[in-house]
């Protein structure tokens, strides 16, 4: 059974404050990022691209399939699926990066087309994290990030501006592929598992005009048993673990982050299925329909309601 829950994590110093997507004056740097296609969003770097920008997208997924006679292939099968599943960026060329949103980067839902949730800051915390100088982060729900990556890709039976057919994609990603036996245990030393899972997380610097923002991948096996419930007990548990990595990071390069947000996705395999868990974050360039008016800065000042309106959805 599939299972995508997500996580934000915001810090607080001091007491409550509103929320700002911009709460940090920063230098007036290029993050136009216009895609060559009209109907298609492009990879970051690509010929033929307006502005020097480019936006990060968040995914998170999973695939499953019955096991074939050639397991490799089976893993080929379940990424494609995985690609394909929740926001869609199938048929791409995926490019691995390591994972920092920069100067010149927007994140899709937050700096732009932000979502509702986090435009009028309502969700509420569910625990918090000390970071390195004694500030808090409090945790809350990130599926708005989640959801607008989809309003923005679309589905694979409802395509609205993915990413390019065959487009080379950089993006910042990780998966894991694992096999659940027909007729016994799994057998770790094998590589095999009841489940397997993914972590997303995207910590936003305190000062975007000196720092980079994080992204965090992380995935792993189910191998104690087959109860998803216990599966999903250790996910929980296991996030404080990312928030500590977040936390230990930006100690190392003495970055303070303002605020992150983290996701987790899972699938509990039947016996004798291939799965894989599948966490992403595209860094691409905008479909030309995409930019209402062509208007790449009118992004900036819109909801994600109100682009959706926008473009007719």
């Amino acid at each position: 059974m599939k299972r995508i829950i997500a996580i934000t994590l915001v810090i607080v110093l001091g007491c409550a404050v509103a929320f700002s997507a911009d709460a940090a004056e920063t230098p007036k740097y290029d993050k136009t990022a216009i895609s060559p296609f009209d109907d298609y969003c492009d990879g970051y770097g690509m010929p033929g691209a307006k502005g020097q920008g480019y936006v990060s997208v968040l995914k998170i997924s999973t695939g499953i399939a019955e096991k074939s006679d050639d397991l490799l292939l089976d893993g080929i099968v379940t990424y494609d699926k995985a690609e394909a599943s929740d926001a869609y960026i199938g048929q791409i060329n995926m490019i691995t990066a390591s994972s920092f949103n920069g100067l010149i980067g927007s994140i899709w839902g937050y700096d732009l087309a932000v979502a509702g949730e986090i435009r009028n800051n309502s969700q509420k915390p569910l625990f918090t994290i000390k970071q390195y100088d004694g500030s808090f982060m409090p945790v809350f729900d990130a599926a708005p990030l989640l959801k607008a990556g989809q309003a923005l890709f679309g589905t694979e039976k409802a395509r609205r501006f993915p990413p390019a057919p065959g487009g080379q994609i950089i993006c910042a990603n990780k998966s894991v592929v694992s096999y659940r036996p027909a007729k016994s245990r799994p057998n770790s030393d094998r590589g095999e598992a009841y489940g397997v899972w993914c972590y997303l997380s995207i910590s936003i610097a305190r000062d975007r005009s000196k720092a980079a923002s994080l992204f965090i991948e992380d995935v792993g096996t189910w191998t104690k048993n087959a109860r998803e419930n216990d599966m999903v007990k250790f996910l929980k548990k296991h996030q404080k673990s990312v928030a500590k990595s977040i936390i230990d990071c930006g100690r190392n390069q003495s970055v303070l982050y303002d605020r992150t947000y983290m996701a987790y996705a899972y699938v509990m395999m039947k016996p004798g299925q291939v799965g894989t868990a599948l966490t992403v974050a595209p860094y691409v360039t905008l479909a030309k329909k995409a930019i209402p008016g062509g208007n790449f800065a009118v992004l900036e000042t819109m909801s994600l309601k109100e682009w959706e309106k926008a473009m007719g959805f």
